[in-house]
């Protein structure tokens, strides 16, 4: 063994050697761990977007020309030139690659191809979606079927552009003041709200919103709260919370609660709990996965999502706690099958690494577990389950009452004449 040539070696390994993330990273590939239990839940079924999915499974290969078309119609009613944005791109690649936490084996060109014609697909797809101007050479994107899975699929962590890039972009394309027809020109986070307003039930406004890309976007509407900000965090956690079938049994009201936009905004008091209503579609399974694995990676210690993962994995463990939050219209089943909604909130936290917890949410538990454990809160709810159920079966209970109440009386009487005698 030639030992100058090994400590040479070495040395070129440990120089080469870098952090494989930096401050800057925030689009990352999903752990192994969480990513095993649903593949297809992070991976694209239509359109790859960035590095990590470029050239992936073969499904997403016939998008590549649609992206081509959208990109070449973009440049064409832009007010920039291609050469523009190349400068822009070359310059930012250094930053681009820091973005994502595994290494890019893409040469300094490829990527600068893969943002262009991605950047352009996006900016064209957001923009006819704005202004419901659809080119007719490209109809074929106009089935909903296939609306729906690019939609989603430009939501997924693993399928992302940093946001800074396409906003970038997009400034450059049209400078600040331009104007179309009598219109001004939208900003992009303007023009990124409107294509996935759906998604946006706290009615988010735009503006002084800071985003890292779509995924961190989704997160952000959630976390919206009307009146205050997120609760502060404790590094105590729960270790148990009755289902929700137990706590309906122990006295304790769910209802829905309709004064707060805020999926999170889970409240309990005298014996209510109050959830606002969430509706379970064949997609929200696949949103939550992203956002969880975001928390994961990226928000550790502000895992607010997650949190409410966790309340909702505890509440139902059966199809029996489904329907009772179906029933009192805190989950709106749009799967049909219980089971099904049942198997996918007990999915969602396993291989999770949980490290605190919502203050709020932890003496929220903390008082539904005190509660149930009271035996009072029992008696009360069993009373009013077996002899108070309805008018009729309450009348019943009252008569039968004051019936036992009047013997009693009749018996102390009787007893009481004997003594006298």
């Amino acid at each position: 063994m030639n030992q100058n040539n090994v400590v040479n070696d070495i040395k070129e390994m440990l120089e080469g050697a870098e952090a494989p993330e930096t401050d800057e990273c925030c689009i990352y590939k999903v752990p192994f761990d969480i990513r095993k239990l649903n593949e297809d839940a992070y991976t694209p079924k239509v359109v790859s977007i960035g590095p990590f999915h470029h050239k992936g499974h073969p499904r997403l290969h016939n998008m590549e020309r649609h992206k081509l078309i959208y990109c070449k119609a973009f440049l064409t009613r832009s007010e920039t030139s291609l050469e523009t944005w190349i400068r822009y791109i070359e310059g930012a690649e250094p930053k681009f690659r820091r973005c994502y936490s595994d290494t890019l084996e893409f040469t300094k060109e490829e990527l600068v191809k893969i943002i262009f014609v991605d950047s352009g697909f996006i900016f064209e797809l957001f923009w006819s979606t704005y202004y419901d101007q659809w080119s007719g050479n490209d109809t074929f994107l106009l089935k909903p079927w296939l609306t729906t899975n690019i939609r989603l699929d430009l939501l997924l962590l693993e399928n992302q552009l940093p946001f800074f890039v396409l906003e970038d972009l997009f400034n450059l394309s049209y400078p600040s003041g331009s104007a179309t027809g009598n219109k001004k020109i939208p900003s992009f986070i303007e023009l990124t709200f409107d294509y996935f307003v759906y998604y946006n039930r706290s009615n988010l406004l735009s503006h002084n919103v800071s985003i890292r890309h779509f995924t961190d976007l989704i997160r952000t509407f959630h976390l919206q709260h009307p009146k205050q900000r997120r609760p502060p965090r404790t590094d105590e956690s729960i270790m148990h919370l009755y289902s929700a079938t137990e706590l309906s049994e122990a006295g304790v009201r769910i209802k829905e609660n309709k004064k707060s936009n805020c999926l999170l905004d889970l409240k309990f008091s005298g014996g209510v709990l109050e959830i606002p209503q969430l509706k379970v579609e064949d997609w929200t399974e696949l949103l939550f996965r992203n956002m969880v694995a975001l928390e994961q990676c990226h928000y550790p210690y502000e895992s607010y999502i997650t949190d409410y993962v966790a309340i909702l994995d505890f509440l139902v463990n059966t199809a029996r706690d489904v329907d009772i939050l179906v029933r009192k219209r805190v989950l709106m089943n749009w799967l049909g099958d219980s089971d099904s909604v049942a198997d996918m909130f007990n999915g969602l936290w396993k291989n999770i690494t949980h490290l605190n917890f919502d203050t709020h949410y932890l003496c929220m538990c903390q008082d539904m577990n005190a509660f149930y454990r009271d035996p009072w809160h029992k008696m009360k709810s069993t009373l009013r389950r077996d002899y108070c159920n309805s008018p009729w079966q309450t009348a019943a209970t009252i008569a039968g009452i004051l019936l036992l109440i009047l013997s009693l009386i009749q018996s102390v009487c009787s007893i009481l004449q004997v003594i006298q005698q």
